[in-house]
Order: structure tokens, then C-alpha cells, then sequence
């Protein structure tokens, strides 16, 4: 079998792993540093979840691997092809949704896609019949002839990244494709992502939403200040908190620093981001023998319990351990 597959006009190597390889990323405005030595690895076929809060250089990292900004040092490669000297190639083999819908609201979903298609050198049969897939597999066929004005948010999205993928990209990056939607739109287009990775399209998500990551990335890199602090799976990111926990939530605030002292010999009572209003946690290296000890001393000495639950730590204890602060902070 040949070592390379065609794409495009340009020729990607078959062997060539990771597909997207960064080594010391910088990037500066200014006098203000955004991207401190950003290191990241992806595989075909796979997708990497970026993590971190408001400013915390995620979307910077997006415009360099996209050729929209030059980095200013460092190196960046997607399929062999450095983003800096060989921008073209790199272009030919990317898709990108930003974080905010690029279609034209005049037009109807329809004309959009035919657009996109014939901008991307698609006859005009072939920019009808891929449109007519894509209207299908993004639940948009019954909106088809509407003017996108009247959409509603989430059917905005599906369409920008519908528009996206008119010819399919080896590498898809998503800035934060689901900020603003509601519950529904968000699971509607976590589908669709998933669908696309069936595809064997590499994905690079860029998100707030902790759950999101949790939902669909294979591997996971958190950034904070412009560094990678962390990454690894989701299981392994949550290895590093630690195992099972019980999660309190004390009827009486009062009760916070007996239940300190009372507990001291089972591990330490840790606050989360809202302190002793709670939860408060405590590992439970027993799991469930560790939740009865719990409610056996608080029941004896007399204090009372809101709530209690024993689980694993979430993506949201990860980050919080890491920054000591939230995604939204």
C-alpha cells in the first residue's frame, strides 16, 4: 500500500502520527505573553479536548494551527505540513467553526451550502447533491429554504459546522462550538461530533464545558495562562484527584469544623469553590464501607446531614484542583 493517501491537491503521508504535532507554541500581543511553550499531540481518527477558562489562550492556539495568526515561535504541523511555511497545504486539509456562525443570514440553508461548495470548486450538480446530504445528516432538510435569520441558535450552528466539512477535512478544529446554546442544541451537535469522528475525522475541540469534554475527547489538554498544566484521558485526569469520594452537604454550617475534627482520621474535608457552603468531599479509599463510617459518626454525634453521595471526581474537581479556580473564572 502506498505510504501516502490523496487529499486535496496535496499528498498526506499514511504513516505520519500524530496527524496534528505542536512543539513550544508562543504567540505575544504586545507586551502581553498568550501562549507560554504550548506543547500538543493528536492522533488520526481521535478527539482532543482543549480545556480552560476565559483567556486562557485556547482560541490563540486555534488561529495559529489554522494559519489565521503567526505564531512567534515555536512549531506547529498538521499531516507533515508546517503551518507557517506551508500554510496552503495546511489550509487544504482543515476545517474550521469558530465561535461564532459564519453563514450568511440572508440566504436560506440551502444557498449557504451550495456557496460554500461551489467557493470550494464543486461542479454544480456536485454542490447540489452535497448539499442535499448535508442538509440530511444535520437535520436541516425541513429548514433547507429558509432564510437563516430566522433560525434558531442551535440550527445556526449545525449549519456553520455543516459548512465546515462541504468537502471533508482531515482535521476538524471547533472553538468552542456550543457556547450560548441551550441543553438541547448542545446535545444535538455533541451527535453530530461523534458521527464525524465515525468518519474518521480528527477533531480538535476547544471548550468551557467541562461535561462536554467528559462527553466526547479521547484525550484532554487543560490550559491555564497561556501553559499546558495537565492532560492525559478523562480517566486519567480524574486518577489524578484521586479515586471514589463522599460529597456532604451539612444541614447546619455551623457543624463544618466538628465535622473537620470528627472525620480527621478518615482523610481531610476538602471545600470546593463555594467553600463550606458545600459540598464538601472526602475520600473514600473504601468506597462504600467509607460512606457508612461517615453517617455513622456524624449520626452519633448528633449532626445532621443534608445530603450525602459517593462518586468519582468529575472534570469539574480536576480543573478546580488544578487552577484553583472554575472554567468560567
Amino acid at each position: 500500500m502506498s505510504r501516502y493517501a490523496n487529499y486535496s491537491c496535496f499528498v498526506v503521508p499514511v504513516s505520519v502520527a500524530p496527524i496534528v504535532e505542536v512543539n513550544q507554541l508562543t504567540k505575544r500581543f504586545g507586551n502581553t505573553v498568550v501562549l507560554r511553550g504550548i506543547d500538543l499531540r493528536v492522533e488520526r481518527g481521535t478527539v482532543l479536548g482543549v480545556l480552560g477558562p476565559n483567556g486562557a489562550g485556547k482560541t490563540t492556539v486555534i488561529n495559529c494551527l489554522t494559519t489565521l495568526l503567526q505564531p512567534d515561535g515555536g512549531q506547529a504541523t498538521i499531516a507533515g505540513y508546517d503551518v507557517v511555511t506551508e500554510p496552503e497545504a495546511v489550509r487544504s486539509l482543515i476545517g474550521l467553526t469558530g465561535q461564532f456562525a459564519a453563514v450568511d443570514e440572508v440566504l436560506t440553508a440551502r444557498e449557504n451550502l451550495i456557496l460554500f461548495s461551489r467557493l470550494l470548486r464543486l461542479s454544480s450538480g456536485a454542490a447540489k447533491k452535497r448539499t442535499q446530504e448535508l442538509l440530511a445528516q444535520f437535520d436541516l432538510t425541513d429548514a433547507a429554504d429558509r432564510p437563516v435569520k430566522t433560525f434558531s441558535g442551535g440550527m445556526r450552528r449545525r449549519l456553520d459546522l455543516a459548512a465546515s466539512i462541504v468537502v471533508s477535512p482531515l482535521v476538524l478544529f471547533l472553538d468552542e462550538p456550543t457556547t450560548g446554546l441551550d441543553p438541547r442544541s448542545r446535545q444535538q451537535l455533541w451527535s453530530v461530533v461523534k458521527d464525524l469522528k465515525k468518519q474518521g475525522i480528527t477533531i480538535i475541540l476547544t471548550t468551557q464545558y467541562l461535561e462536554e469534554a467528559d462527553a466526547l475527547a479521547d484525550q484532554i489538554v487543560v490550559i491555564d495562562q497561556g501553559q499546558v498544566i495537565a492532560e492525559g484521558t478523562v480517566d486519567e485526569l480524574k486518577d489524578k484527584v484521586g479515586g471514589k469520594f463522599c460529597e456532604l452537604r451539612l444541614a447546619n454550617l455551623e457543624d463544618f469544623e466538628k465535622v473537620k475534627i470528627l472525620l480527621s482520621d478518615i482523610g481531610e474535608v476538602i471545600t470546593g469553590e463555594m467553600g463550606q457552603e458545600g459540598p464538601i468531599a472526602i475520600a473514600a479509599p473504601n468506597g462504600a464501607n467509607t460512606l457508612t463510617d461517615i453517617v455513622l459518626k456524624l449520626e452519633a454525634a448528633g449532626i445532621p446531614l443534608a445530603d450525602i453521595s459517593l462518586r468519582r471526581p468529575s472534570l469539574d474537581d480536576v480543573f478546580f484542583s488544578l487552577t484553583g479556580h472554575t472554567t468560567q473564572d
